[in-house]
């Protein structure tokens, strides 16, 4: 069921809404880094520090001129209270028929507790200003995964200049 990406391919094009009527899409970021997150659902304790994480190291990320974003399937009406309740910088998309999942291959069969069942498998993907995908961490671990992830863009940079 899950088709994981390459690094080098054209990331999947998506047009999301972050709150009703109010699409963002890949196009919105062209020329310019994007951290692209799948998390499977907003105010759960992994998904809640990986946002956290994330906005704590915002700046950072918009110091080498990359923007974050995050995907789960909850509605932008979860999405809005989230950002609130935990005063998140990250721009949250809503991904509701998990569509967007599915194209980048993170909508598959997970584990927990013994019992099986489909869903969101957490996932990041990172995308140059040309909307290539030069790297993807794959199951993440939400320990460290923000600051994992800024370390490997400013590798990456460095490397290309």
């Amino acid at each position: 069921m899950t088709n994981l990406l390459e690094i080098g391919q054209s990331a999947p094009n998506f047009s999301l809404e972050n709150k009703p009527d109010n699409l963002i899409s890949l196009v919105d970021f062209s020329g310019q880094w994007l951290v692209l997150y799948f998390y499977p659902k907003d105010n759960t304790p992994g998904c809640t520090t990986e946002a956290k994480d994330f906005t704590n190291y915002a700046s950072e990320f918009d110091a080498l001129g990359a923007k974050i974003i995050g995907i789960s399937p909850d509605s932008t009406t979860s999405h809005s209270k989230f950002i609130e309740k935990h005063e998140l910088s990250v721009t949250l998309l809503s991904d509701l028929g998990h569509k967007i999942a599915e194209a980048y291959g993170v909508w598959g069969l997970k584990k927990y507790m013994g019992k099986e069942y489909i869903g969101i498998i957490r996932s990041t993907f990172l995308i140059d200003p040309e909307s290539k995908i030069v790297y993807i961490w794959s199951k993440v671990k939400v320990k460290n995964h923000a600051e994992t992830v800024l370390n490997k863009l400013q590798e990456i940079q460095s490397r290309n200049t």
